[in-house]
């Protein structure tokens, strides 16, 4: 591993806690945990405008659940958690089923807080628990000529309403180059604030990569593959003419039907003003040599 990751962000920058956990986790997760102090925690750590909160804690992408903002939240609670395992397969020394606590206990989880910038242009501050890719793809073996990582959300029709309609492909698939999936930035998430992932947000364990749009970071992965070749990836069989395989967060390469120059905070208030996108999501010093000699807009 090239080096350990520092964070150069606080929980001062976070978004709060109740703009991204919906008001249904918040009571059914937290237990003994007042609704009024993490409101009061909200006001303290941001100057968010305290209205429009229940739009807010509602805010998630998640198709499976519904194409509505709030969907997630309303339909997510049907997802079966546990027992859950993720077959890692393809060129690694080690393929196999493994249970969650099986890859638990060998991964050693830390915090990160990082900004998440949605491809939508609206954006948030996430205090992430997770561990590094680059462990668990340690773990498995990375075999020589291995050049991409594949990754496969579950497909439970029964749990997922979502599903019914053909938005998109099902299941939802995704990729990375495997020098992205060994950096140190990228990780597999389990939770937020210090609790279990929340469903909505991709529960027991999702991919997190800060430096790219939101949509790349898969959420409850069911499947790891190590391939010689590029994976598909649900949006760009979608559109690939909107969604490049990278979606490196590029504020210079608009989306075909609307400008990436700017974003809005989430919680920021209805009248705050948008702010700058920044190149790579503001981790370019960190990430920007993976893609040294490349156009970035052909590959965006």
């Amino acid at each position: 591993m090239a080096f350990r990751w520092t964070n150069d962000l606080t929980r001062a920058d976070v978004t709060p806690e109740a703009v991204w956990l919906n008001r249904r986790s918040i009571l059914a997760g937290m237990a003994g945990l007042g609704l009024g102090s993490i409101a009061g925690t909200a006001r303290a750590e941001t100057d968010m405008e305290p209205n429009g909160w229940e739009e807010i804690t509602t805010f998630n992408n998640y198709y499976e659940f519904g194409t509505g903002k709030s969907d997630p939240s309303k339909y997510a609670d049907r997802l079966t958690t546990s027992p859950w395992s993720i077959t890692i397969d393809g060129m690694v020394d080690h393929p196999g089923e493994y249970g969650f606590e099986q890859i638990m206990q060998q991964m050693s989880v830390e915090e990160r807080i990082y900004r998440f910038r949605c491809v939508e242009a609206w954006s948030m501050v996430v205090p992430w628990n997770g561990f590094e890719l680059a462990d668990l793809l340690n773990v498995a073996g990375v075999q020589d000529g291995a050049k991409y990582v594949a990754f496969e959300t579950a497909l439970r029709p029964d749990e997922m309403p979502g599903v019914s309609r053909p938005v998109i492909e099902w299941p939802y698939v995704e990729g990375l180059r495997l020098d992205e999936a060994m950096h140190p930035l990228t990780i597999m998430a389990t939770g937020i604030y210090g609790k279990p992932m929340p469903n909505q947000n991709g529960a027991p364990i999702r991919l997190v990569v800060p430096w790219k749009y939101g949509y790349k970071s898969i959420k409850s992965i069911v499947r790891i593959t190590l391939t010689d070749s590029e994976p598909p990836t649900a949006w760009n069989k979608y559109a690939p003419n909107e969604y490049g395989f990278y979606s490196n967060v590029n504020p210079e390469v608009p989306h075909p039907r609307w400008s990436q120059a700017t974003e809005k905070r989430v919680g920021a208030g209805l009248l705050a003003r948008r702010q700058p996108t920044l190149m790579f999501n503001g981790y370019k010093d960190q990430v920007a040599a993976l893609y040294d000699g490349m156009d970035l807009v052909k590959y965006h």
